[in-house]
């Protein structure tokens, strides 16, 4: 077997590969991909938050639900926001018993579209980022709104970490 070692040849560009490959995770490492000027960068925006209870924000969050398969369709466009809004519905998690009873009615009915949304959110970067940083679990994202064009809403049924 004959390997090409000339500087530029095929060993050399993979050894400059592997290099800078090395040098990004480094990079990564050092700034941590956790850290929350990371996660801003990759977003491109403040991400914000809020905690409320569901039976609070009940309109809002069964207006975002029944929006569902629009709210996908901007989510698998959507590239740049100035505003990103992670609600946190604390009286909505598990371990609280689930949503409240209007809302996981919603839920039920429209189950089809939110797992789609969800997988949409999971292949959009940007907004996947900003749900993994909070550490909200894609299956607890209960619905998404874009009160306009240059922000979003995610209402997650989800306590901030910490």
């Amino acid at each position: 077997m004959h390997v090409e070692t000339r500087p530029g040849g095929l060993c050399g560009g993979f050894l400059a590969l592997v290099a800078a490959l090395a040098i990004t995770a480094g990079i990564a490492s050092a700034q941590g991909v956790e850290s929350k000027e990371s996660v801003d960068a990759i977003v491109g925006s403040e991400v914000q938050e809020e905690e409320t209870q569901a039976a609070v924000d009940e309109d809002k969050v069964i207006a975002a639900i029944e929006n569902t398969a629009e709210a996908t369709r901007t989510v698998r466009k959507v590239s740049k926001l100035a505003k990103v809004e992670i609600v946190f519905l604390t009286d909505a998690t598990a371990s609280e018993g689930g949503p409240p009873a209007a809302i996981q009615a919603k839920v039920e009915e429209n189950k089809a579209d939110i797992a789609e949304l969800r997988k949409e959110l999971e292949g959009n970067a940007m907004l996947f980022h900003a749900i993994d940083s909070r550490q909200i679990l894609i299956q607890d994202v209960l619905a998404v709104s874009f009160p306009n064009p240059d922000s979003v809403t995610i209402y997650a049924a989800a306590k901030p970490a910490g």
